[in-house]
């Protein structure tokens, strides 16, 4: 008997725009291999469609992602299954930077990891008043990866990129704000600032905008692509340490960690 696939992403298209929303409600929108592929499978549907000009990223539930599923990486012991999910990773980041649409992330809850790497591949950022971002890789001893250390470079330029991966820690939408990793904080309802940033982009020369970001992300894919090859060999590096086993076994104590820098 075939086995029903569970839909981890909703993909909804109406009047010039698609509407792309992570489902995984139970487990906070994190992103497991399923759901990753079913999120590449719909950006490249987007970037087919002619009759859609702007494009809605958003999560289910009461998150908009919390990264990467942790149960996921914990239950695979298989290292040669690690570059090919790092590669698909990478063709996500890529076909969202790449896409000829607008692009919104409309971030209600954590955004968190890989998550927020994903948020950040949008042209603008809109957070709700609850919402929570944090690039947190190096609470379990890992690198941000996603193409994170491009877009944090290109929001916050290298100082302040760093310095925010290095803490970690959770920022709130005002805190996001006031340093420019996002750009709203919804003052009504996160859906409304939505509508309403999509009708004020739906009465512009749209052509015209995404003309001008194709020609700055043409100009920076480069750049980009080396950023998410070099992810990939340091996750890769730091998945061998001493400091990432002991980051996720504190996660599974649900204690601090204790890194030693081995």
């Amino acid at each position: 008997m075939a086995i029903e696939q569970v839909e981890k992403v909703f993909l909804h298209m109406d009047e010039r725009v698609a509407y792309l929303t992570l489902n995984r409600p139970e487990a906070l929108n994190s992103m497991d291999i399923e759901m990753l592929n079913q999120i590449l499978h719909s950006l490249k549907e987007v970037a087919a469609n002619d009759e859609v000009d702007i494009l809605v990223l958003s999560g289910s539930g009461r998150s908009f992602s919390a990264g990467g599923d942790i149960k996921t990486m914990l239950s695979s012991t298989d290292e040669s299954a690690f570059a090919p999910v790092m590669e698909l990773i990478s063709e996500i980041m890529k076909t969202l930077y790449l896409l000829p649409k607008l692009v919104i992330s409309a971030i209600n809850g954590p955004a968190a990891g890989l998550g927020l790497s994903f948020a950040l591949g949008a042209d603008y950022i809109i957070a709700d008043r609850q919402s929570r971002l944090a690039m947190n890789f190096i609470g379990i001893g890992l690198i941000p990866d996603g193409g994170a250390h491009f877009f944090l470079e290109k929001r916050l330029g290298e100082a302040r990129a760093k310095h925010l991966i290095w803490e970690g820690k959770p920022l709130s939408p005002g805190e996001a704000l006031h340093i420019g990793l996002i750009d709203e904080v919804a003052e009504e309802e996160l859906q409304t600032a939505v509508i309403h940033k999509v009708k004020k982009w739906k009465k512009k020369p749209v052509l015209a905008m995404i003309q001008t970001k194709s020609i700055y992300n043409q100009m920076h894919l480069p750049e980009l692509e080396k950023i998410l090859e070099l992810e990939k060999h340091g996750q890769y590096a730091m998945r061998n340490t001493k400091d990432h086993r002991e980051g996720i076994q504190a996660f599974l104590e649900k204690r601090k960690p204790i890194f030693k820098g081995e």
